[in-house]
């Protein structure tokens, strides 16, 4: 297993005090590794945000431990019966800033300088000479697509192009962390598409650490590893992706997976139904054709929520079984034999 880089332990976040305090973020222990891309994922509201902030201390967190590279960056000690959050100094946490550098989904780029300035200032303040710093950010946008945009400022730029500067911005100091919150949100579907091949290109050829807080599914189907799933500001699942798609044990990691459902109430009085889960088979279609063909059974669909993974496929599909006795254990033994197939009976309770 590859060495973490991203230690989160036991860390709440809450806004404001007494009866009016918000918690933000409660008890979410995390572990990132070096090298991969980690999704965290949940829906409007359910902290990703403020945990994604927390990582570069953007946040302050109320509690908990935040180790980035090797380094504390936040910590509890004693305090006399109690314990206080304990942060590095101001210097300390502007050096270890250059390690886990951020794009937004605002690009948050400086409208009166060029694209070329945009990316050379991280490394102004890092006090790299103007020289070196050119010819690093001219390299930095050949390396994201925009050789050719250098002397552009960022309002002749397109949404996508706008987020390439950004990313290339963040790169500037060779971070060993790249943290994308909501970054495609503001993006069309081809953007969006050419935007995660980016950042799965740069993970790979820098072997940059990505991580990315999305409210989309699709975005972490694409590119991430592994997910952490939050709801509420509680950490309710977390896991490899193809894990997770192919059995989600929580009701929010359900929620997110399968938005359209699949429920029992979908079958009709008096009738007997199966749901099928699809478990990193390489198809599904053809299971309902080859039921037909083999078996000579025919089903109905009630409903379906699948989708292919790197050409595999997860996913529910809601059946109806045959009213003839013997041809609905025909379908079921026909349907539990197929691999990567599990098949349960669900029954109406209207």
């Amino acid at each position: 297993m590859r060495d973490s880089i991203i230690q989160i332990e036991h860390l709440t976040k809450t806004f404001g005090t007494g009866s009016s305090a918000v918690h933000a973020l409660e008890d979410i222990s995390l572990d990132i590794r070096q090298g991969e891309i980690f999704g965290i994922i949940g829906l409007s509201g359910a902290g990703k945000s403020t945990l994604v902030r927390c990582m570069n201390l953007l946040e302050r967190p109320t509690s908990g431990s935040i180790t980035v590279g090797g380094q504390r960056l936040a910590w509890m000690e004693p305090d006399g019966g109690s314990e206080k959050l304990v942060t590095v100094s101001e210097k300390e946490l502007r050096l270890a800033r250059r390690d886990i550098t951020m794009i937004f989904q605002s690009f948050n780029l400086l409208m009166q300088r060029t694209c070329l300035k945009n990316v050379c200032f991280p490394m102004e303040l890092a006090g790299v000479s103007g020289a070196q710093a050119r010819k690093r950010a001219e390299e930095l946008l050949e390396l994201v697509g925009l050789g050719d945009k250098a002397n552009a400022y960022p309002a002749q730029l397109s949404g996508g192009q706008k987020q390439r500067v950004a990313i290339a911005r963040a790169l500037a100091t060779n971070p060993k962390v790249l943290l994308c919150d909501e970054a495609t949100s503001a993006l069309d579907p081809t953007t969006t598409a050419s935007i995660l091949a980016l950042l799965k290109d740069l993970n790979e050829k820098l072997g940059v650490t990505v991580v990315v807080i999305t409210h989309q599914m699709s975005v972490i189907e694409e590119i991430c590893s592994r997910v952490a799933i939050l709801d509420g500001g509680v950490m309710a699942e977390q896991g490899n992706v193809q894990d997770i798609f192919s059995n989600p044990s929580t009701d929010a990691a359900r929620r997110l997976v399968y938005p359209g459902g699949v429920r029992a109430e979908q079958v009709p009085a008096s009738s007997r139904a199966v749901r099928i889960s699809f478990n990193g088979g390489t198809v599904y279609q053809p299971l309902i054709a080859s039921l037909a063909i083999d078996c000579g059974v025919k089903v109905n669909i009630l409903g379906a929520d699948t989708r292919s993974i790197n050409g595999h496929a997860f996913g529910t599909m809601l059946l109806s079984l045959p009213e003839d006795p013997n041809d609905a254990a025909k379908a079921l033994s026909y349907i539990r034999a197929q691999p990567n197939v599990t098949a349960e009976e669900v029954e109406y309770h209207g």
